[in-house]
């Protein structure tokens, strides 16, 4: 199982899941940005990987208008090179539109994300030789305010039945590009992918978010995540 076969597993398996009040706004990036997506495959999805680089979910900046995980507009245009039509998720939340590689925000982690691999590896090629990045859960959760809504906080009887179909997904994309090393960016990641791949031979840790509302991310997040995976064992 390829991870296209991956991906179109994980979206069967997702679509019969239901999520009620205070969400009002579901994305699947992964269904309406897959030209993109199967794009950033394309490219860069060979595999074996030395270490993949785990989301939690999408940012409605990122990839919820690239497809690409922590897919920072102007990152995924200039340096991955990737760029291709997206239509609309089935129903938008009028203060998130989606407007695919024509919208003017920029998610500072997915900035943060790939300027640090840009300025770590120069080229994308260099960076996907021994790295691949993906994210746990594809779905972006809206409330009615337009507050996201991560997935650790649905409420546990829609939780259960999301973890378990992305438990799934990240065994077989694991098992598929067979890393050494699985890195959560953030501890909820990190936490699943203990749960998930307990039985592998896969060394799992964890680096800062490099989200703008994490104080620690604000004081220079390209040195302290170049530090925090040399602890773990990964010299770039």
């Amino acid at each position: 199982m390829n991870l296209t076969a991956i991906v179109d597993a994980f979206l069967h398996e997702l679509r019969p899941l239901f999520f009620g009040a205070p969400i009002t706004h579901v994305y699947n990036p992964l269904e309406y940005a897959r030209a993109p997506y199967e794009r950033y495959l394309e490219l860069y999805g060979g595999m074996p990987k030395e270490v993949v680089i785990l989301g939690m979910n999408p940012g409605p900046w990122g990839m919820a208008q690239t497809g690409v995980p922590f897919g920072e507009i102007n990152a995924v245009k200039d340096w991955l090179r990737i760029e291709a039509p997206v239509d609309n998720p089935t129903k938008t939340h009028p203060k998130r539109p989606v407007q695919g590689f024509a919208c003017s925000r920029s998610e500072v982690s997915g900035r943060r994300l790939w300027g640090w691999a840009r300025r770590t590896f120069q080229t994308p090629e260099q960076f996907f030789a021994r790295f691949f990045v993906a994210n746990y859960c594809p779905l972006l959760f809206l409330e009615a305010s337009g507050r996201n809504r991560t997935p650790n906080n649905i409420r546990a009887t829609e939780r259960k039945p999301l973890l378990f179909v992305c438990d799934r997904a990240l065994l077989r994309t694991i098992q598929w590009l067979r890393p050494r090393f699985v890195v959560g960016v953030g501890r909820f990641a990190a936490e699943r992918a203990h749960t998930v791949l307990s039985g592998l031979d896969v060394t799992i840790g964890h680096v800062t978010h490099p989200s703008p509302a994490n104080p620690k991310a604000n004081r220079g997040w390209d040195s302290l995540v170049t530090k925090e995976l040399f602890a773990l064992g990964i010299d770039v």
